[in-house]
């Protein structure tokens, strides 16, 4: 359309880096307003003393070091650490640093395919639909998931310096993109599938592979890789073998387990699949969007063996047409690589996510891009019909995304969405627990009480539950129901040192010293000695 009015392919460009940035940053500015919510920002920032020190020395060799919160991934704390100097805890300038990664990924991922394709509109597409579509709110209103933005935005880069490197080979290039791609698995290590996607692009758009001195493109050869072109890759296979050793180490060491740990293999592997075909329905249909989403263990057998013919016939559609359609080719093998490590099979974090799709629906985005166009034969239908359709997605899409956004504004109001859209969700139970944490610093203990009630209901051994609903019972002066939780707490977890000093404390308001100075003595022996400081000091304990 801006080409009939004759406007030059530079200031098309221009028009597309202004209209995305500008679009992109009105959609998600309501995150400046937006708080830290209970899941993860506590460990990555709320309660995270090494993050609240700034940038010092101390704190850079911490983040070298640690595999706290199930990964190693220096840079990404290093980020929150120059946030924190910047912004304290003030949440709307950690959200703000996300949205500015995620619009530079946009702007370099537009970059990248048009400097591949010469092809203006259809990159346009694929860095639009990349910002806009709702399923990228997760990862850029959760500042937990600032991992997932700055890792991307190496991703972007790497990408972009390996195009540089494509038309020009020399030494100092190449060291350039082994640093960049280095530096996207020190943010997030779900960048070790970008060597593969590298080889993906050296086919299409790049068009590097060769065989026997010809074009790969020009042969009836098909999915021969040259020796060469590995030898290039080796570094960056090494690398990112190293992580993916170090990533599952780090997750089974870590103090909180990942949630998919206590399914069994077999359940994980029949909803790999299953997962696979969700994705892609909420990339078309970006319906019951939410903070996690429940795992089967009993799924239907039609519904997995349904899911893995309709994964196998797409693949081998795309296959046998990929002379002839490299890009539907190339878009579903970055789909399908970049998903697998967080498909579920192995188990490292959540069982399904938004967040997990933020690189991998790139790859439908080039599918939708260059595929759409073929259903229109006429290039006059296409001019007519294509460029106010996909004006009209991207314009839905826009409106969808500003609301989903709306749910991250606090805790309360994410939660509660959870509750709304997703059923028989373990992630529920904590859901429950956060929402009544929150519930409870607006001073509606009541309605807190309720939210722990279900918690125990989904989960009658979460100890933690019962810690939380007796300590806001010994708030509303009900001492006695407090204790009774509070010996449930600790019948599930002998161990649990503050809920010694919660019952302690009961005790002593209903005036049993005697009780009460024995559980601040065993907090004490647990290792948590101010409890039985302050008793001695108020004149209760001896």
């Amino acid at each position: 359309m801006l080409n009939k009015i004759n406007i030059s392919p530079k200031r098309q460009i221009l028009f597309v880096y202004i209209v995305l940035t500008v679009v992109t940053l009105a959609i998600f500015w309501q995150v400046n307003q937006y708080d830290f919510i209970y899941f993860d920002d506590g460990v990555y920032v709320t309660h995270n003393s090494h993050i609240q020190s700034g940038i010092t020395l101390d704190g850079f060799l911490w983040a070298f070091s640690t595999t706290y919160a199930e990964f190693w991934h220096p840079l990404t704390w290093l980020s929150l650490m120059f946030d924190y100097q910047l912004y304290g805890l003030n949440a709307g300038g950690y959200h703000l640093t996300n949205l500015v990664l995620h619009i530079m990924s946009a702007l370099l991922l537009f970059w990248l395919f048009n400097r591949m394709t010469g092809a203006i509109w259809k990159s346009a597409f694929v860095a639009a639909l990349f910002a806009l579509h709702p399923l990228r709110v997760e990862s850029v209103a959760w500042v937990a998931e600032r991992k997932d933005v700055l890792s991307a935005f190496f991703w972007m880069l790497t990408l972009c310096l390996y195009v540089y490197y494509t038309e020009k080979p020399m030494v100092r290039r190449y060291l350039l993109v082994l640093l960049c791609f280095t530096c996207g698995l020190m943010s997030k290590p779900i960048v070790v599938t970008l060597p593969v996607v590298m080889i993906l692009l050296d086919y299409w758009p790049l068009d590097r592979l060769q065989y026997n001195g010809r074009k790969l493109s020009e042969t009836k050869v098909v999915g021969i890789i040259p020796l060469w072109q590995l030898r290039e890759k080796i570094p960056f296979f090494i690398f990112s073998a190293v992580f993916s050793i170090i990533t599952p180490y780090a997750q089974y060491t870590s103090t909180i387990s990942p949630l998919n740990l206590k399914y069994p293999l077999g359940s994980r592997i029949a909803n790999a699949p299953v997962s696979f075909m969700t994705y892609l329905e909420k990339t078309f249909w970006p319906h019951d969007l939410a903070l996690g989403y429940p795992f089967s263990d009993q799924l239907p057998f039609w519904q997995v063996l349904g899911t893995t013919l309709l994964i196998l016939i797409i693949s081998i559609i795309v296959i046998v047409a990929v002379r002839r359609l490299p890009y539907l080719f190339v878009g579903w093998l970055w789909y399908a690589i970049t998903i697998l490590p967080v498909i579920g099979i192995i188990p490292i974090g959540d069982p399904m996510a938004d967040r997990y799709i933020y690189l991998p629906s790139i790859g439908i985005a080039i599918m939708l891009a260059w595929g759409i166009p073929l259903l229109f034969p006429r290039e006059n239908l296409r001019k007519k019909i294509l460029f106010p359709a996909g004006v009209a997605v991207l314009a839905i899409l826009t409106v969808l995304t500003w609301k989903q956004c709306g749910y991250w504004k606090n805790n309360i109001t994410l939660f509660s969405h959870a509750f709304q859209v997703t059923k028989d969700n373990y992630l529920l139970l904590m859901t429950h627990n956060n929402l009544a944490t929150s519930l409870i610093k607006e001073g509606k203990s009541m309605e807190a009480i309720y939210h722990y009630d279900e918690a125990i209901r989904l989960k009658p051994d979460y100890a933690y539950a019962y810690n939380n609903r007796g300590s806001t019972y010994a708030r509303l002066g009900q001492y006695q129901l407090a204790i009774k939780d509070y010996n449930e707490a600790l019948r599930l977890k002998p161990d649990y040192t503050l809920v010694y000093k919660n019952r302690g404390l009961s005790y002593i308001k209903q005036g049993n010293k005697e009780l009460g100075c024995r559980d601040a003595q065993k907090a004490c022996e647990l290792g948590d000695c101010k409890m039985l400081e302050w008793a001695k000091g108020k004149g209760y304990c001896r």
